[in-house]
């Protein structure tokens, strides 16, 4: 199966959009159904795409209604969006009464009204218990006046993760497709990369390269660090001057049909050699991510991967990746008071960190995918070029 083409055709086998939204939206049922809940209540804008198929506008800012769906144990789900005459034109899999009009959820009236329409889709929920990804104080307040004899929960790890943690083979090659889009903005901007260029001019080529491949939007602002703000890590991008000798870590994302890509990789601006300090610190963070790796397999936890790594990660050694770019399985110092294993199918970032304020510092991510053997096809992306 192509993990290249990005364009549906006739003579290769390439992911299939439609059928991807049907498994998706299949396998959040399936999680709903071995739950105890009877609905769920679904506020996230990426979640909204990953039952339906919405593409929301993104955005630096998360707003409350922008995108909702409400999806019964025994019903079809229906969704509230801003786009909502666009999405009647062109999701035609979807019955015209799944696709309604916005929720306006900034005044508080109209969260009242929207809860009103709900038991119209779902049936009555008096005496019924239903999942809450997101909400604030007071769209709670609107909603238990609403539904008065209606116990909320937490849906969104019960469910919705649950649903989302292994990856169907169309999320799969989305996700390659984005980190490929990804690597190519890193080579765009190490050809750019040279002394007396600002972090802001090498992000720039990398947005830019992203977007010009089809990037929707970016995992993040996105990070270039260089010289002293490697060590310790600062993870923005200023207007800082790059030096020749500069140690420069880049960590970004492409986002491809709603998956999101993600890759650092850590050079030496310039013709200067690293020193020995900073030819350790980055051999540590090299081991880290790669003694990492080497554990991952089907019924392995997060937990042992994080100590193959510990001590070179900073608060969190990696994340899993999906419509949401910090989805489960998390890699934290706190996964060996709860670790959970590793599934086949299973897709997630590696990102260690090594550095020495004076010396330097070096990130380095990899994309792995769980396999039946926990080898072969475990990154997603080149290894080479560090």
């Amino acid at each position: 199966m192509s993990d290249i083409g990005i364009i549906a055709v006739d003579w290769e086998s390439r992911f299939e959009p439609r059928r991807m939204v049907r498994e998706r939206l299949q396998r959040a049922k399936e999680a709903l159904r071995n739950s105890d809940l009877d609905a769920l209540f679904v506020f996230r804008t990426e979640d909204a795409r990953y039952l339906m198929g919405y593409r929301h506008h993104l955005g630096p800012a998360f707003i409350m209604g922008n995108a909702v769906v409400v999806l019964g144990r025994d019903a079809e789900p229906v969704m509230w969006n801003m786009d909502y005459e666009q999405c009647r034109a062109r999701m035609p899999w979807f019955d015209k009464e799944q696709i309604q009009p916005r929720a306006n959820f900034r005044e508080t009236v109209g969260m009242k009204r929207w809860a009103e329409q709900v038991e119209g889709f779902v049936g009555s929920l008096k005496g019924k218990k239903v999942g809450i990804d997101i909400w604030d104080l007071n769209m709670e307040k609107a909603i238990r006046e609403t539904f008065p004899d209606t116990e909320f929960v937490d849906g969104y790890q019960s469910v919705l993760m649950r649903a989302k943690e292994v990856k169907t083979q169309d999320e799969i090659l989305r996700l390659k497709i984005a980190n490929a889009i990804t690597e190519a903005a890193l080579d765009k901007a190490l050809e750019f990369l040279r002394p007396g260029v600002k972090e802001c001019e090498v992000l720039a080529v990398a947005w830019h390269t992203m977007t010009a491949l089809g990037s929707e939007w970016t995992q993040c602002s996105n990070i270039v660090a260089s010289g002293p703000y490697t060590a310790p890590y600062r993870r923005f991008t200023s207007d800082r001057i790059i030096r020749n000798g500069d140690p420069v870590i880049i960590d970004i994302g492409a986002c491809f049909n709603g998956y999101y890509g993600d890759l650092t990789r850590t050079w030496i601006c310039g013709n200067v050699k690293p020193t020995k300090e900073m030819q350790q610190v980055h051999q540590n963070c090299y081991d880290a991510l790669f003694n990492a790796a080497s554990v991952i397999k089907p019924g392995v936890t997060n937990a042992e991967v994080f100590e193959q790594a510990d001590p070179y990660v900073l608060d969190s050694l990696g994340h899993g990746a999906g419509v949401n770019p910090w989805e489960a399985p998390y890699f934290s110092p706190h996964s060996k008071d709860q670790p959970v294993k590793l599934l086949e199918g299973m897709v997630f970032n590696l990102e260690p960190y090594a550095g020495i304020p004076g010396v330097g510092g070096a990130r380095l991510e990899n994309d792995h995918i769980v396999t039946a053997d926990g080898v072969g096809e475990q990154e997603l992306l080149t290894v080479a070029g560090s």
